[in-house]
Formats: C-alpha cells, sequence, structure tokens
C-alpha cells in the first residue's frame, strides 16, 4: 500500500534510505553519498513542507519511498528507495507510478537522476518512459545521469 509519509515516518525513512543507499556506496566507493548521511532533522522539514513523500507499506513494515518536489512546472523525483531484501518485486515501479499520479497537475514533467553504474536504476527508469538528457561529472569516480518524462494531464 502506497501513502503519504508524515513527519513521524522520519526515522523508518531513514533507516530505509541508508540500507537502500549501502550498494551505491560500494559501487561507487563512497561511503559519504548525501542520502547516507542525510540528517534526519533534514528530512523531518522536507516531511513538513509542501514535498510529496510517499511510502510503501507491506504487511507492516515500510519497504520502500521517494520524495518529488516541485520548480517551475517540473517535478523534481528524488530518494527513490526500496528495502534492499524487498528489490524486484515491483515496489520501485509502483512508487513512480505514485508519484507520477501525485504529481499530474502540478507540473508538465518529471526529471531524476541516478549514477552513471546505477544499472538496475536505468533500466527501471527507461522501462517506466524517461529518457537522458544530460550527463554531469560531480566526482571523479561519479557521473550523475539526468532523465526526464513528460507528464500527461489525466
Amino acid at each position: 500500500m502506497i501513502s503519504r509519509a508524515e513527519p513521524d515516518d522520519a526515522g523508518e525513512i531513514i533507516t530505509l534510505q541508508r540500507a537502500a543507499y549501502v550498494t551505491e556506496a560500494q559501487t561507487y566507493g563512497d561511503p559519504f553519498l548525501p542520502p547516507l548521511v542525510e540528517p534526519i532533522e533534514q528530512l523531518r522539514k522536507v516531511l513538513k513542507g509542501d514535498a510529496i513523500v510517499l511510502k510503501a507499506v507491506k504487511d507492516g513494515r515500510m519497504v520502500g519511498a521517494v520524495r518529488a518536489t516541485f520548480h517551475e512546472g517540473t517535478c523534481l523525483v528524488g530518494r527513490l528507495v526500496v528495502a534492499p531484501d524487498r528489490q524486484r518485486e515491483g515496489v520501485g515501479t509502483a512508487l513512480l507510478r505514485a508519484v507520477e499520479e501525485a504529481a499530474r497537475g502540478l507540473a508538465t514533467s518529471l526529471v531524476l537522476f541516478t549514477g552513471h553504474l546505477s544499472d538496475g536504476n536505468l533500466r527501471l527508469y527507461r522501462r517506466m518512459g524517461y529518457a537522458e538528457f544530460r550527463r554531469e561529472r560531480v566526482s571523479d569516480h561519479l557521473v550523475h545521469v539526468h532523465l526526464r518524462k513528460p507528464l500527461p494531464e489525466a
């Protein structure tokens, strides 16, 4: 079940986020990726603000989350995370679909980014209709791949 996250969910989301990003840290050789070091206070601020934060819960356990912020008609999708033991079960796809639905009427397109070595993420995003429009080198070991998807009106 996917629903809107509340400020009380911050601790569980941070724990899930850190678990989900461990493999990314290993892939890029960087234990200080922003999702791994984000302070819980920052997430609480996001949850109390204008962002849309969705959570996926199965059998009473949070198994995924995603965030969306808006800027000039664009929905910026970020921090899509799925519990490591629940990956490849459709949770990420369901969260992306839910965030797209939540953005309808608020944005004309969605954008997101992932690392250039994150093959599973890139496959998911491309399968969901996102197309690469830019690459940005952020360090010696990391290039962000930026993707966009038009969001047709309902």
